[in-house]
């Protein structure tokens, strides 16, 4: 696809993909809240396990809660389902148009493992659907009736996960993707477990029959664990923005640390909301993690990635006519800042992790340059080291040439 109308088709879905998410995580944090918050009452209708009052944008709001349903089927039912399916269905998409249309500079990284695009693509969406399965296993088996020791086994999976990830794909793909990993676990239990079971508490309201309490029970489980993977996920999304977190090499380590902070932000939370009280504890120890990460990200320089032979699509840009001339304006224009050791003033490592030193650099990097210089002005930023019109033209030649 053209570089300009694959990247306006990244922002759409990327637009509408943090829309839903928002969705999503909103009616998620506060059915979360709702529920930790409900007071039983000794006058509560039969069925009724707790209730709240709550005031909002002028108005007063009575919840009640039946733990398992309410004697008949109500008129009026919403489902929340929406919101997280829109979610899933619009970062798979968002994967599929950054991550595999854009393998070779964004999920392969051949000095760790030389794989092909396609080989590559069947590792991306094949490690989802396997880590749904495991996941499904765990909980169906008898630890689900543990369920500290099957948190403490799943932080374990996840942990294996996030390691495995940064031995296969770039720094970028491998925390990218442990976040659409458990998105993909999150969303499953939405689709495949919580749904159903409440359709079947539904059909038995509508055929006469008193519902069975454990479908209740095993959705309870499913979205508790939700609750505490939802902030981890946030962190992992954004990662692709900070080469110090993902270009780490201990950017899996970093990840899994990622996942105990969400337990004590959430708990700290839940807690609260619970009206248990402030378990202030939570803070230090989530500020003790941080910290721990930041000393990670500093213990040697981020790794370079994509060290070894050019692709095919960075050879087309490499053999262009004005290849030579773009380089030479890359480096003096943009080279001080995207740089192994970046000579600006306050920057510890290259934007985003992209290096533009070498003439390779630029190859791999070609319609990103494009795109931020040639047919935009968003770099250099301010444009601060003030590249010219016949610059930007230059690089515009260069990268049509190539294309055509």
């Amino acid at each position: 696809m053209d570089p300009f109308l694959l990247s306006w088709a990244e922002f759409a879905v990327r637009w509408l993909h943090v829309i839903t998410a928002i969705a999503w995580i909103g009616s998620s944090f506060y059915f979360i809240a709702l529920d930790l918050g409900l007071v039983k009452r000794a006058e509560a209708p039969e069925g009724v396990t707790g209730e709240e009052w709550q005031v909002h944008g002028g108005g007063f709001y009575h919840v009640q809660k039946y733990m398992v349903a309410p004697a008949a089927m109500p008129e009026h039912l919403t489902w929340f389902k929406w919101e997280s399916y829109s979610t899933w269905l619009s970062g798979f998409a968002l994967l599929a148009l950054v991550y595999w249309a854009g393998a070779e500079l964004y999920l392969i990284d051949a000095e760790r493992m030389p794989l092909s695009q396609g080989v590559a693509i069947l590792i991306s969406a094949g490690s989802l659907a396997l880590g749904w399965l495991v996941y499904d296993a765990l909980c169906r088996s008898k630890l689900g009736e543990t369920p500290t020791a099957l948190m403490l086994l799943l932080f374990l999976v996840l942990l294996v996960m996030s390691w495995g990830y940064a031995q296969v794909f770039t720094g970028r793909a491998a925390l990218l993707h442990l976040g659409a990993f458990t998105a993909t676990i999150m969303t499953a239990n939405v689709f495949l477990v919580i749904m159903p079971n409440q359709r079947v508490v539904v059909a038995d309201l509508k055929a006469g029959r008193k519902p069975d309490p454990r479908y209740g029970k095993i959705a309870k489980l499913r979205s508790t664990h939700n609750n505490y993977l939802t902030l981890p996920v946030i962190f992992l999304m954004l990662s692709n923005h900070y080469p110090l977190a993902f270009a780490s090499e201990w950017n899996w380590l970093i990840a899994a640390l990622v996942f105990l902070m969400g337990v004590t932000i959430r708990h700290f939370f839940n807690t609260m909301h619970a009206r248990k009280g402030m378990v202030w504890w939570t803070w230090g120890a989530t500020a003790a993690l941080f910290v721990l990460i930041v000393w990670l990200s500093s213990l040697g320089a981020p790794a370079r990635e994509g060290e070894a032979a050019l692709g095919p699509a960075a050879q087309r840009y490499a053999a262009a006519p004005g290849f030579a001339e773009a380089h030479e304006i890359v480096l003096t224009r943009c080279s001080m800042c995207h740089a192994e050791e970046p000579a600006w003033e306050g920057l510890a490592t290259a934007p985003k992790g992209v290096r533009l030193e070498t003439e390779a650099d630029l190859a791999r990097h070609a319609e990103a340059v494009l795109l931020q210089s040639g047919l935009s002005r968003a770099m250099p930023p301010g444009n601060l080291t003030w590249m010219e019109p016949d610059e930007r033209a230059a690089i515009v030649a260069w990268a049509r040439a190539a294309a055509e």
